[in-house]
């Protein structure tokens, strides 16, 4: 490990800690990843992203925050520090997945969906590097929600850049109306809200954490619908391991909670959609015209 002065001077700032060495660490498609070694003997994360829109880092520390708080949840990196221009996390060594983790780790998402939460948050998010609205009126229904603040500003911003045909788009629009009769009704749960299976960590010693979340309070069938879209090692340990907490809990999930997954999809293939274009959009599309 060598030394950044620049960085390892603003994270002494915030952190009150000599800096003894940095090192770059690979990965991350928003923000910039150096490892610090501190004096004290501790090491941490510190993410940096030149021009972070105002509230950047200091929403994901609030929704890390949010996450740690419920009672025998998933487990999140510890908050060292957050400022406008960056962010430090305890470190976690990393690890290779095992169906003990990933089992260990549906359980501990249940607990997390269990803590309580209403719709939406208090403040707006992000989402990757997009904006993410989360405030809403109280009162304001799941089906609501999700039309209002999780598709329809993901699939103008699609349209506006290209990402979407206008019948794609059409065909999205026409299953919002469906929503209500699709969408059950429980209470809101406690949710990650960006949790792919880049948003796992495996670490030493079969720890495993959930970091970058986008949190607010939602349908918990939104993370485990994101768990499925890209593939996660071990997740159908992981979703038997949740299945069997959540009824422990008193909170089963619907029989046919997983006939819903691509209904939920549909958020994050828009995001995908706006920010990367490719197939994403159609594939939103033919998404949307399967629960026609």
């Amino acid at each position: 490990m060598t030394r950044q002065p620049l960085l390892a001077r603003r994270a002494e700032s915030l952190l009150g800690t000599a800096v003894a060495a940095t090192s770059p660490v690979a990965g991350g498609d928003t923000s910039t990843a150096t490892r610090l070694r501190l004096a004290d003997g501790r090491n941490a994360l510190m993410k940096t992203h030149p021009g972070a829109p105002a509230g950047f880092f200091e929403a994901e520390a609030r929704g890390l925050a949010w996450l740690a708080e419920a009672p025998d949840g998933a487990a999140v990196p510890e908050v060292l520090a957050a400022a406008p221009d960056c962010l430090l996390l305890r470190w976690i060594d990393p690890g290779r997945p095992s169906a003990d983790a990933a089992g260990a780790l549906g359980h501990a998402l249940a607990h997390t969906h269990a803590a309580p939460a209403t719709v939406g948050a208090a403040e707006d998010g992000f989402i990757g590097r997009l904006p993410l609205p989360c405030t809403a009126p109280e009162g304001t229904t799941w089906p609501e929600f999700f039309a209002v603040r999780r598709v329809l500003p993901y699939l103008k911003l699609a349209r506006d850049r290209d990402a979407v045909e206008p019948h794609e788009a059409a065909a999205v629009e026409r299953l919002l109306a469906r929503l209500p009769e699709l969408l059950p009704t429980e209470p809101a749960s406690r949710l990650h809200g960006d949790l792919w299976n880049g948003n796992v960590l495996w670490g030493v010693g079969g720890s495993v954490h959930v970091i970058d979340p986008a949190a607010y309070g939602g349908h918990r069938e939104m993370d485990l619908a994101m768990l499925a879209l890209f593939g996660l090692p071990h997740l159908p340990v992981l979703l038997d391991a949740y299945v069997a907490a959540s009824e422990d809990l008193g909170r089963p999930l619907a029989d046919d909670w997983q006939d819903r997954a691509g209904l939920h999809q549909l958020f994050p293939l828009l995001v995908h959609a706006a920010l990367f274009g490719g197939g994403y959009g159609a594939r939103a599309a033919a998404v949307a015209a399967s629960y026609a």
